[in-house]
């Protein structure tokens, strides 16, 4: 996977419907098929102060709703207005898969592990881009100086090593 550039502020404005649009969807499936399977499977006789036995049928309505939500979402995702959101979102799981194996990475790059290094240089590339996309400079300092450290170690070894050389296969190594 490689960065791509990306229009933060379409980005933002994509993000931002994407979420509204799925939270509001979802409030109104779930409302709308729990009562349609109350009043095909509910109970009729209630007695005054009791519960009605309904809830099985309201949580089956919302996750009737999440599957239908999520199914949509998830057809939609090579629509050019899911671009973005999509795109990252991917990116976002591979540097969860890459976090899971931080530590043996970080354990190879010491013994100047030219895949350890190009999956570092990434992975720290790619939070620097998440980061500065979601507004979250909080650990930016963070990522920045081990981004930082990473490259002096590549550049002091004399290695040819740049994040655009990372693939996912890399991954099976650690």
């Amino acid at each position: 996977m490689q960065l791509i550039d990306i229009d933060k502020t379409v980005y933002r404005k994509h993000l931002n419907r994407v979420i509204t649009v799925f939270v509001a969807s979802l409030a109104i499936l779930s409302v709308l098929l729990g009562q349609l399977l109350i009043q095909f499977f509910g109970q009729t006789q209630v007695a005054s102060g009791e519960s009605t036995g309904n809830l099985h049928l309201n949580v089956l309505g919302v996750l009737v709703a999440v599957i239908i939500c999520a199914g949509t979402l998830y057809s939609q995702r090579e629509h050019i207005y899911f671009r973005e959101v999509f795109y990252v979102s991917r990116l976002k799981a591979l540097q969860n898969r890459i976090y899971r194996k931080l530590k043996s990475i970080k354990q190879q790059a010491e013994k100047d592990d030219v895949d350890a290094l190009i999956t570092l240089s990434f992975y720290y590339a790619s939070l620097k881009f998440v980061y500065l996309l979601d507004d979250n400079t909080l650990t930016l300092n963070q990522v920045d100086s081990d981004f930082l450290a990473i490259k002096q170690q590549i550049q002091v070894r004399g290695l040819n090593v740049d994040e655009r050389d990372f693939k996912v296969e890399m991954l099976t190594n650690f």
